[in-house]
């Protein structure tokens, strides 16, 4: 694509994936950033208000992530799925937004509170039961479930962005799932 060219052509119907967008960017693409923002926001604004549990620093790290991922332009090659790439940063942003905030705002007491409250925030499309049942487990248990089931990443995937071997996403993921079947407040959703 040349620097001036548009995203998508005319006679294409369907969007371009992120790797053409980044070879577009690479390539001065300016509105190529763009549907690349657009279409990866709300994921990182979710991901981010699940370190936080504030809507306004969340915000901000979207912002702060976005300025990061434009920051490897030109050059960048993406060499896996943009959301494994993006999680790191989405978490280190978030806590380091959560940290600063708490220092800022609160006594040392209240921001140990905070950190307990923002580690077990859980994304309001799961009902009340599952979203106890969910904050019970461990935050590496929790983590697993949400990037599988609430992100939609793979195994792979999740690992990278962790950086743990898959097999240990694999076994938090069956301990997570076997302490949820065994929660009465969860069972509902895996007897169907």
């Amino acid at each position: 694509m040349t620097a001036n060219a548009p995203v998508q052509s005319p006679e294409s119907h369907d969007p371009p994936g992120d790797q053409q967008l980044i070879a577009a960017i690479n390539n001065s693409d300016v509105a190529a950033f763009d549907v690349l923002y657009h279409r990866h926001r709300d994921w990182v604004v979710n991901l981010a208000h699940r370190f936080t549990g504030d809507e306004n620093l969340a915000l901000d790290v979207m912002q702060e992530t976005f300025l990061y991922l434009l920051r490897k332009f030109p050059g960048f090659k993406l060499t896996a799925n943009l959301k494994t790439f993006l999680y790191p940063a989405v978490k280190n942003l978030s806590i380091a937004a959560r940290q600063k905030a708490g220092r800022v705002q609160s006594t040392e007491g209240e921001q140990q509170l905070l950190e307990q409250l923002a580690s077990t925030e859980i994304p309001l499309a799961f009902s009340s039961d599952l979203s106890a049942a969910l904050a019970n487990l461990s935050l590496e248990h929790r983590e697993v479930i949400l990037l599988r089931f609430v992100d939609d990443l793979t195994m792979a995937e999740i690992a990278t962005a962790t950086n743990v071997p898959t097999g240990t996403v694999k076994s938090r993921l069956h301990n997570a799932l076997a302490a949820l079947r065994q929660d009465k407040r969860a069972r509902d959703f895996f007897e169907s």
